[in-house]
Protein backbone atom coordinates (compact mmCIF):
# COMPACT_ATOMS: atom_id res chain seq x y z
CA UNK A 1 0.00 0.00 0.00
CA UNK A 2 1.01 3.61 -0.55
CA UNK A 3 1.65 5.73 2.55
CA UNK A 4 1.52 9.53 2.88
CA UNK A 5 4.62 11.43 1.71
CA UNK A 6 6.12 8.16 0.45
CA UNK A 7 6.94 6.97 3.97
CA UNK A 8 7.60 3.28 4.60
CA UNK A 9 4.65 2.89 6.95
CA UNK A 10 1.55 4.78 8.02
CA UNK A 11 1.52 7.07 11.03
CA UNK A 12 -0.64 6.23 14.04
CA UNK A 13 -4.08 7.77 14.24
CA UNK A 14 -4.11 11.41 15.41
CA UNK A 15 -0.54 11.94 14.11
CA UNK A 16 0.64 13.86 11.06
CA UNK A 17 2.75 12.26 8.32
CA UNK A 18 5.78 14.22 7.11
CA UNK A 19 9.02 13.73 5.23
CA UNK A 20 11.95 16.14 5.03
CA UNK A 21 14.69 15.67 2.43
CA UNK A 22 17.77 17.85 2.86
CA UNK A 23 18.98 17.73 -0.75
CA UNK A 24 22.50 17.37 -2.12
CA UNK A 25 24.48 20.56 -2.77
CA UNK A 26 23.02 22.23 -5.85
CA UNK A 27 22.27 18.91 -7.59
CA UNK A 28 19.09 17.88 -5.73
CA UNK A 29 17.11 20.50 -3.86
CA UNK A 30 15.50 20.03 -0.45
CA UNK A 31 11.82 19.24 -0.04
CA UNK A 32 9.26 19.18 2.75
CA UNK A 33 6.13 17.02 2.52
CA UNK A 34 3.35 17.18 5.11
CA UNK A 35 0.22 15.00 5.04
CA UNK A 36 0.91 14.05 1.39
CA UNK A 37 1.17 17.70 0.31
CA UNK A 38 4.54 19.04 -0.86
CA UNK A 39 5.03 22.30 1.01
CA UNK A 40 8.48 23.23 -0.27
CA UNK A 41 10.50 21.96 -3.26
CA UNK A 42 12.52 23.12 -6.24
CA UNK A 43 9.50 22.39 -8.45
CA UNK A 44 7.39 24.83 -6.39
CA UNK A 45 10.34 27.28 -6.60
CA UNK A 46 10.06 28.20 -2.90
CA UNK A 47 13.35 26.87 -1.51
CA UNK A 48 16.59 28.68 -0.93
CA UNK A 49 20.19 28.15 0.08
CA UNK A 50 20.52 27.44 3.80
CA UNK A 51 17.69 26.58 6.18
CA UNK A 52 14.27 25.93 4.65
CA UNK A 53 11.42 26.04 7.15
CA UNK A 54 7.69 25.33 6.95
CA UNK A 55 5.58 26.53 9.87
CA UNK A 56 2.52 24.31 10.39
CA UNK A 57 -0.25 24.56 12.98
CA UNK A 58 0.32 21.52 15.22
CA UNK A 59 -3.40 21.07 15.94
CA UNK A 60 -5.01 21.59 12.55
CA UNK A 61 -2.10 20.81 10.21
CA UNK A 62 -2.68 24.09 8.34
CA UNK A 63 0.38 25.57 6.64
CA UNK A 64 1.07 28.99 8.13
CA UNK A 65 4.27 30.10 6.40
CA UNK A 66 7.32 28.92 4.46
CA UNK A 67 10.67 30.68 4.31
CA UNK A 68 14.38 30.11 3.87
CA UNK A 69 17.31 31.58 5.75
CA UNK A 70 20.66 31.92 3.99
CA UNK A 71 23.14 30.87 6.69
CA UNK A 72 26.16 31.47 4.43
CA UNK A 73 25.66 35.15 3.70
CA UNK A 74 24.34 35.94 7.16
Amino acid sequence: PRHKCGNQKSCPQNHFAFKIISGAANVVGPSICFEDLVLMSSIKNNIGRGLNIALVNGTTGQLLKTDSFDMYSG
